[in-house]
C-alpha cells in the first residue's frame, strides 16, 4: 500500500489510510490511493469512507468487483462521478510465487519456452479516477505502481530544489508532477506501454535469432514446440494491445464529450489531458503494429524453412536422378555380357574385358559433361 497527497509540486506520502478518512484531510490537493487486491479488499469500507469525504461518491458494487477481478480484459466505463478503466500489464516474474506464498489470488500458469515468452503473460491494473482522488488497484506485486511511484518523488524533489522550470511547451510536462487524477493516470498507464515497447525488442530478438536457424539449409532446426508457443504469445499480445487500445479510446471520447471548461486553466488541463490520451494510444498502436509485424515474419520464416527443405530435397532428387542416368548404360553393357550365350562378341578375345570397360567409362564421362553442361551437376548458389 502506497499513499500520496499531492498539492501542486508537493509530494508527501502516507502510511495509513485511515487519517485520510478525517473531515478536513487534502483541502488543496488530490490523493493516490495504491492498494493491491488484498489490501483493497481489507481496506475497503476505508476506502469507501475517503472516496465519500473528498468526492461526494463512492465505488458502485460492480465497479469494486472489477477492481478486484484477476482475469478482467482492459476496458474503460464510467458514471457521473468517476470514470473505471482497467489496463493489463506485464506481470513480474515473482508473481505466481507472491500470490502462493500471501495466499491470495491464484497464481497464473506462465508459459513455457525461452523467458521472453513467458513474460507476455499479463495481469490487470484497475484505476478509479474522481476530481480528488485516483485510487489504482495494482497485483500482489505492485511493480508499475513503485517504478512511478520513484519518478514522482524524483520530480517532486527537483521542483522544491528549482531543478524543474516552468513548462513551456506540453512535451516538457513529462518531467513535472501530474496536475491531477487523469494526468497521474495517465502517467502511470504510459509507464505500463513503455513496458511492452521494451518487450518488443526482446521478441525481435528472439524471433531473429530463430528465423536465422530456419532460414540456414545447413541447420536442422527441432525447436518447433517454442516457436508455436511464441506465434501463440504474439497472437495473445496482439489480443491484449486491442483491448488497451480500446479502452483508451473510449477514454479519449469521454474526455471530449466533457461539457467546455469554464476557466483558461481548466481548458489547458483538459487539452494537456487529452494530448497525454493521444500519446499513450499512439504508444500502444506501435506496440500492435510491431507485434502484427513479428507474427508476419514468424510465419513468412517458417514458410521460407520449408521452400528452403523442398528446394534442398530437390536438388538431392536431382544429383540421385543424375547419377541413375549415368549408372544405366553401364548396367545395360553389363547386363548384355553377362547373357548365358555361348557367341557373344569379344567374350572370347583376351583384351574383351578392357573394351568393354573403356566404353563403359567413355559412356560414363560423357554423360557426366552431357549433364554438367546442362547444369544438371552443377551447385545451387543460396
Amino acid at each position: 500500500m502506497r499513499l500520496f497527497e499531492i498539492t501542486g509540486s508537493h509530494v508527501e506520502e502516507h502510511d495509513a489510510l485511515a487519517p485520510l478518512a478525517l473531515p478536513g484531510a487534502c483541502r488543496n490537493g488530490y490523493l493516490w490511493l495504491s492498494l493491491t487486491r488484498e489490501e483493497f479488499r481489507a481496506e475497503l469500507a476505508t476506502v469507501q469512507a475517503i472516496l465519500q469525504s473528498l468526492s461526494g461518491a463512492t465505488l458502485v458494487d460492480l465497479h469494486v468487483s472489477d477492481l478486484l477481478n484477476d482475469q478482467l480484459p482492459s476496458h474503460y466505463d464510467y458514471t457521473s462521478l468517476y470514470d473505471v478503466l482497467v489496463f493489463r500489464r506485464l506481470s513480474a516474474s515473482s508473481v505466481a510465487a507472491t500470490a502462493a506464498t500471501n495466499g491470495s489470488d491464484p497464481p497464473q500458469t506462465l508459459r513455457t519456452g525461452p523467458p521472453v515468452l513467458r513474460r507476455v503473460d499479463t495481469r490487470p491494473v484497475g484505476f478509479a479516477v474522481f476530481d480528488r482522488v485516483l485510487l489504482s488497484v495494482h497485483p500482489e506485486d505492485g511493480a508499475a505502481r513503485d517504478v512511478y511511484a520513484q519518478k514522482l518523488l524524483a520530480a517532486a524533489a527537483s521542483t522544491r530544489n528549482g531543478a524543474a522550470a516552468p513548462a513551456l511547451d506540453i512535451r516538457a510536462v513529462s518531467a513535472r508532477v501530474p496536475t491531477g487524477p487523469p494526468d497521474l493516470m495517465l502517467r502511470v498507464v504510459n509507464q505500463i506501454v513503455d513496458g511492452y515497447l521494451d518487450l518488443r525488442r526482446e521478441l525481435t530478438r528472439q524471433l531473429d535469432h530463430w528465423q536465422a536457424e530456419l532460414i540456414d539449409p545447413r541447420s536442422r532446426f527441432t525447436n518447433w514446440s517454442a516457436l508455436m508457443e511464441a506465434r501463440h504469445a504474439l497472437h495473445h499480445l496482439d489480443e491484449i494491445c486491442e483491448d488497451q487500445r480500446a479502452a483508451v479510446q473510449d477514454w479519449i471520447d469521454a474526455v471530449e464529450t466533457l461539457p467546455s471548461p469554464e476557466t483558461p486553466a481548466d481548458a489547458r488541463e483538459r487539452e494537456l489531458t487529452l494530448v497525454r490520451s493521444r500519446d499513450v494510444l499512439e504508444h500502444i498502436e506501435r506496440v500492435v503494429h510491431h507485434v502484427r509485424r513479428l507474427e508476419q515474419n514468424a510465419e513468412t520464416a517458417v514458410q521460407m524453412h520449408f521452400s528452403v527443405q523442398s528446394h534442398r530435397t530437390n536438388d538431392i532428387m536431382r544429383v540421385l536422378t543424375v547419377l541413375t542416368a549415368i549408372f544405366l548404360p553401364l548396367n545395360l553393357i553389363a547386363g548384355i555380357f553377362g547373357m548365358n550365350f555361348e557367341f557373344i562378341p569379344l567374350v572370347h578375345k583376351a583384351d574383351g574385358f578392357w573394351i568393354a570397360m573403356g566404353s563403359m567409362g567413355v559412356t560414363a564421362v560423357a554423360l557426366i559433361l552431357v549433364f554438367w553442361r546442362k547444369r544438371y551437376l552443377a551447385r545451387t548458389t543460396r
